[in-house]
C-alpha cells in the first residue's frame, strides 16, 4: 500500500497535525497524515472558539507565516470580538466563535485541496527507528510506512483515560479510543514522560434554555477577521449569553465532591491552572458565591450549546442537578456530561528549538504531547514542526523564531528552556516584548520570513508590502504636515487637552492622549489624504499605533537589541558543563540537561543565576 518513502509523516489530525501537514506539503514535501478518525480532522474537542488573550495573536502569526488556522476560522466564524480594546494595542486580542462542524469541514477540505497531502486512517502503534533516527511508523495492523521524518501530534490520545465521577474508561476524546504503544516505546528509548489532565463541560440542548433570563453577549458592531488574506467578513453574527452560578449551585456540586475523581485521588495529574474545573473553582475560591458561565452556540444551525466555565468531572447526576439550578437552565437537557481526561505527555525540555527531539533525529513533537493546552498553542507548534521537518529532510537551514519576533517564539522558548509540569497556556504577560508582538503587525513581522522559507505565497507578501508602504507614507504625512490652531484646537478642547497657539506638525498633536484617528480624520487635509490614497482600516489602525506608541516601540526595540547580543553568543553543541567548577551545582545540572544553544537561552533557565552567566561569558571569551 505504501511503496514510496514520504518526506514527512504527521501522526494525528488535530490542530497541530493539520497545520504540520499543511505546512510541510505547501513547502513541497510529500506528506502523509495518519489519524485514527479522518472524520475528526480539525475537531474542536473543547470550546467552539479560536483566539482570545494572546491566543488571538498566535492565530494571526500562524496566518502571517502562511498557515491555515486564520483562514479556517474566518470561513467558519459565527461571532467576532476584539478583546481588551479599552487597553493599549499590545493587549488587543481577536477572538471568534466558530461553527464547530463547519470548522472541521473547512479543515478537511483545505487539506484535501493541498497538493502533496495523502491520508490514511489507522492507529500508529510504534515508530521505526534505526541508528537513533526515525525512518517511519508502524500501524496497529502491522503496516510499515517509511518516511524521512515524523511529527507526533497525539493530543490527549496517548493512553487517554476519561473520568466521570467514580467511573473511568479508556479514550482519547468522548466516543473515540485512546492510542497505545508510542509512550511505552519512547520511554524504553530513554524519553521522560508524565501525565497531565484537562477537562470539558457538558454540552446541552439550546432549545431547553431560557435565554430571556440571561445576559446577551453580542459580537463587535464592526467585526474584523483573522486572516490577512481576502477571507469573508462576518455580516451576520450569533449572540452568546452569560449566566452565573450561585450558592445553591455550589452546594449541590459539593454533594458530589466525595465522588469526584479530583478529590478522591483517582486523578493524580495536574490540570490547567488558568482554566480550572467548576469544582476546583469552588474549592480554591471558597469566598466567591458566584462564577460566570458563558453560553456559547456550537454553530449556525445546530441547537447544541457549550457551557463555558462549567468544566467538570463530577458524577453526571450531580452535574445535571446543579446545572438545572443555574438561571436560564431550569429545564436543561444534556447532550452529554462533562468529563476530565488524563493523558501522557513528554516534558518539552527534551526538544530543540525546532521541536525536533534531542534523542531521536528527524522526530518532532507538537501540541499537547509537549504539555501545552489550547488549539492555538497546538496549531503554532504543528506549523513550526511541519516547517522544520520539511527543511531538514531537504537539507535546508532550520527555521526558528526569537522571543522578540513572535508569541510563537516565546511559547517554544518557554517550553524547551523552562519546561512545564502543568498544561502551558499562552498569556500576553509571558512576552517581554508584547508592544512589538501585536496582533495588528503579525504580517509585517512574519510574512517576509514565511515567504523566504517558501510557505507564505507571493500574494501575502505583496499585500503586506502595500500595507507597510501606505502606513509609512501616512506616518510621514503626519510628521511633515502642519496643522493650524483653528483646525486642531476644537479637537483638543473636546478631549480636555491644552490648546495650541501656533501651527505645529500634526504628529505632535496626534501623539497626545485621547486624540484618536477618528478625531484627526475631521481635518480636511487628513481625510483628503486618506481618500486620495485609498487607505483602508488596517492602514489607519497601523498608522495610529505607530504615531501614538512610537516612544514605547522604540524603547522595546532597544531592549530587544540588547538581548540579541547574548543570542549571538553560541554555546558549543554537547558542551561539558562539569568542567566549569565555578558554576553552581544546580546550574551545571540544568545546563547539562537542557543543553541551551545560546547564552541568552541559558540565562532564561530556572536556577541559572547571573553569576553563572558571567562564568559562561568569561569562558566563551567575552
Amino acid at each position: 500500500m505504501f511503496d514510496n518513502i514520504y518526506d514527512v509523516i504527521v501522526v494525528g489530525g488535530g490542530h497541530a497535525g493539520a497545520e504540520a501537514a499543511a505546512a510541510a506539503a505547501n513547502m513541497g514535501s510529500k506528506t502523509l497524515l495518519v489519524t485514527m478518525n479522518l472524520q475528526a480532522i480539525g475537531q474542536m474537542s473543547c470550546n467552539p472558539a479560536m483566539g482570545g488573550i494572546a491566543k488571538g495573536q498566535i492565530v494571526r502569526e500562524i496566518d502571517a507565516l502562511g498557515g491555515y488556522s486564520g483562514i479556517i476560522t474566518d470561513k467558519s466564524a459565527i461571532q467576532f470580538k476584539m478583546l481588551n480594546k479599552s487597553k493599549g494595542p499590545a493587549m488587543w486580542s481577536p477572538r471568534a466563535q466558530s461553527d464547530r462542524m463547519r470548522f472541521a469541514e473547512e479543515w478537511r477540505l483545505a487539506l484535501e485541496n493541498t497538493p502533496n497531502v495523502d491520508f490514511y486512517q489507522e492507529m500508529v502503534s510504534s515508530l521505526i527507528i534505526e541508528k537513533d533516527a526515525v525512518v517511519g511508523v508502524r500501524t496497529s495492523l502491522g503496516i510499515e510506512i517509511k518516511s524521512k521524518s515524523v511529527v507526533l501530534t497525539n493530543g490527549t490520545f496517548l493512553n487517554g483515560l476519561i473520568h466521570i465521577g467514580e467511573k473511568n474508561f479508556s479514550g482519547g476524546r468522548a466516543g473515540e479510543r485512546a492510542a497505545k504503544g508510542i509512550t511505552e516505546q519512547l520511554v524504553d528509548i530513554g524519553f521522560d514522560s508524565g501525565r497531565m489532565k484537562t477537562g470539558t463541560p457538558p454540552r446541552v440542548d439550546g432549545r431547553s434554555l431560557d435565554y430571556s433570563k440571561m445576559i446577551v453577549q453580542p459580537g463587535d458592531d464592526a467585526p474584523e477577521k483573522f486572516s490577512y488574506l481576502n477571507t469573508p467578513k462576518l455580516v451576520e453574527q450569533r449572540d452568546c449569553y452569560m449566566s452565573h452560578t450561585s450558592e445553591l449551585v455550589h452546594d449541590l456540586l459539593r454533594e458530589g465532591f466525595d465522588r469526584s475523581p479530583m478529590f478522591n485521588g483517582r486523578i493524580k495529574s495536574l490540570g490547567p491552572r488558568y482554566c480550572p474545573s467548576i469544582e476546583d473553582k469552588i474549592n480554591r475560591f471558597a469566598d466567591k458565591n458566584s462564577h460566570q458561565l458563558f453560553v456559547e452556540p456550537e454553530g449556525w444551525d445546530t441547537v447544541e450549546v457549550y457551557v463555558n466555565g462549567f468544566s467538570t468531572s463530577l458524577p453526571e447526576d450531580v452535574q445535571f442537578k446543579a446545572l438545572r439550578s443555574v438561571v436560564g437552565f431550569e429545564n436543561v437537557k444534556f447532550f452529554r456530561p462533562g468529563y476530565a481526561i488524563e493523558y501522557d505527555y513528554f516534558p518539552p525540555t527534551q526538544l530543540k528549538h525546532t521541536l525536533e527531539t534531542k534523542l531521536v533525529s528527524n522526530l518532532y513533537f507538537a501540541g499537547q504531547i509537549n504539555g501545552t493546552t489550547g488549539y492555538e498553542e497546538a496549531a503554532s507548534q504543528g506549523l513550526m514542526a511541519g516547517i522544520n521537518a520539511h527543511l531538514k529532510v531537504h537539507e535546508k537551514e532550520a527555521f526558528t523564531l526569537k522571543r522578540d519576533e513572535a508569541y510563537i517564539g516565546v511559547l517554544i522558548d518557554d517550553l524547551i528552556t523552562k519546561g512545564t509540569e502543568e498544561p502551558y497556556r499562552m498569556f500576553t504577560s509571558r512576552a517581554e516584548y508584547r508592544t512589538l508582538l501585536r496582533q495588528d503587525n503579525a504580517d509585517l513581522r512574519l510574512t517576509p520570513k514565511g515567504f523566504e522559507i517558501g510557505l507564505a505565497k507571493k500574494e501575502r507578501l505583496e499585500r503586506m508590502e502595500e500595507k507597510q508602504a501606505k502606513s509609512n507614507m501616512f506616518v510621514n504625512f503626519f510628521k511633515e504636515t502642519s496643522v493650524k490652531p483653528e483646525e486642531i484646537n476644537p479637537i483638543l478642547e473636546s478631549v480636555n487637552s491644552a490648546l495650541v497657539k501656533q501651527s505645529a506638525k500634526m504628529f505632535k498633536s496626534f501623539s497626545r492622549p485621547k486624540v484618536t484617528m477618528e478625531h484627526m480624520l475631521k481635518i480636511d487635509s487628513v481625510s483628503d489624504f486618506v481618500n486620495s490614497n485609498e487607505l483602508d482600516s488596517e492602514v489607519l489602525e497601523q498608522t495610529e499605533i505607530q504615531v501614538k506608541y512610537a516612544g514605547y516601540i522604540a524603547k522595546e526595540k532597544l531592549n530587544a537589541d540588547k538581548l540579541q547580543r547574548l543570542e549571538g553568543v553560541k554555546i558549543p553543541e554537547n558542551f561539558d558543563y562539569t568542567k566549569l567548577k565555578s558554576l553552581s551545582f544546580e546550574a551545571r545540572e540544568k545546563l547539562t540537561a537542557i543543553q541551551p544553544v545560546t547564552i541568552s537561552q541559558a540565562s532564561r533557565i530556572s536556577g541559572v543565576t547571573p553569576s553563572d552567566i558571567s562564568v559562561l561569558l568569561v569562558y566563551m571569551g567575552r
